[in-house]
Formats: structure tokens, C-alpha cells, sequence
């Protein structure tokens, strides 16, 4: 099962997706800029083999929820995301926000 919801932080409204997926669930929330998403996004990829494309990205892990990945610390972030102050430790509500 997909589902795709808006979600409402402050004055911003961003997308979550949520994917069912047999033994695991895959989740993130996107901006026009960049998204959020749970442990199975591969931040090595996109930093090392896709690099032209300059994708904004974190990745949270242990999360299972929508909520929960906007309230989790992000494990890792893209150069992309580095460069625009987004780190691992912060936040995947003030990434979004950064995303915007």
C-alpha cells in the first residue's frame, strides 16, 4: 500500500509518502528542494555515484513512522545538504524546514 499525505509544519505544507512494503515500511517527506528519508536511503550512493545530480538528502534510521522522521535525528546528510547547513544530528523537521 502507498500512501501520500501533505503534512503541515508552521506555515509549510511538504509531502509524506509512506510504502508498505512486505517486512518493512520505506518513508519520507519531500520539499521541491529535497526529502527526508528513512534508513533505506543510501546517502553513499547518491554522494558518490549519482554526484551531478546534487541531491539534497538526510537519512534518519530506526524510524517507523512519518512522525517519527520528523522528529528523529538525521544519521546522515548529502554534500549537497552539508553545504546548506544541514548536518547529522539535527532534526528531520529543521532539515525540511532548511529544505524549503
Amino acid at each position: 500500500m502507498v500512501r501520500v499525505e501533505p503534512i503541515q509544519i508552521g506555515s509549510v505544507t511538504v509531502i509524506g509518502v509512506e510504502v508498505k512494503l512486505p517486512k518493512t515500511t520505506l518513508l519520507a517527506v519531500t520539499t521541491e528542494r529535497g526529502y527526508i528519508m528513512c534508513g533505506a536511503l543510501d546517502v553513499g550512493l547518491l554522494n558518490d555515484k549519482l554526484k551531478d545530480r546534487n541531491i539534497i538528502a538526510g537519512r534518519a534510521v530506526g524510524v517507523k513512522t512519518l512522525t517519527e522522521l520528523l522528529e528523529a535525528p538525521l544519521e546522515s546528510v548529502t554534500h549537497e545538504a552539508d553545504a546548506l547547513g544541514i548536518h547529522p544530528g539535527m532534526t528531520g523537521k529543521d532539515a525540511i524546514l532548511m529544505m524549503v
